[in-house]
């Protein structure tokens, strides 16, 4: 009953965390104005992203099913649902206003809130489960990343109207 129970919620944990995955996709548009934008030459090629999207969002599952299964008590089990929901939102904020608005600049101010968010995960699990945060630590990283494409793409782009 317990392995059952286990595997129930990290089913959960991977459901939530592809739902958020699909929602940002959705509003991923990789269509004439996206690639019209001029890229640096560091720029991954868009098919990596998918990959290492889904690699960072699996490990989220993973930290967030892994924190909730050591949680000591309903206080840490809503810390945790929180946060993720927390960084989901602003996960998706991000999405809607780089690619659904075509503004890079309201996104790369934005991306500021998403990357505290990440480390929020991070220290806040970190009582939790050590392992759980450190599954993050990608994600943080790739944010970072991401902020300076980001800002690349606003410096050799802008400004947006």
């Amino acid at each position: 009953m317990i392995i059952s129970n286990r595997l129930f919620g990290l089913t959960i944990a991977l459901g939530c965390s592809f739902l958020v995955a699909s929602v940002g996709a959705s509003l991923t548009e990789i269509g004439p104005w996206y690639l019209a934008l001029k890229q640096p030459s560091w720029k991954p090629p868009d098919f990596a992203f998918g990959i290492i999207w889904s690699a960072v969002f699996t490990l989220c599952a993973f930290s967030g099913w892994g924190a909730w299964q050591v949680s000591k008590n309903s206080a840490q089990k809503f810390r945790i649902a929180f946060l993720f929901a927390l960084n989901s939102l602003l996960n998706i904020l991000w999405s809607w206003l780089y690619f659904n608005q075509h503004r890079p600049d309201w996104a790369m101010t934005e991306l500021y809130f998403l990357w505290a968010s990440v480390l929020l995960l991070i220290a806040g699990l970190w009582r939790i489960s050590k392992i759980s945060s450190a599954l993050l630590v990608p994600y943080l990283v790739w944010v970072t990343t991401a902020g300076f494409l980001n800002a690349a793409t606003v410096e050799l782009n802008g400004p947006f109207a």
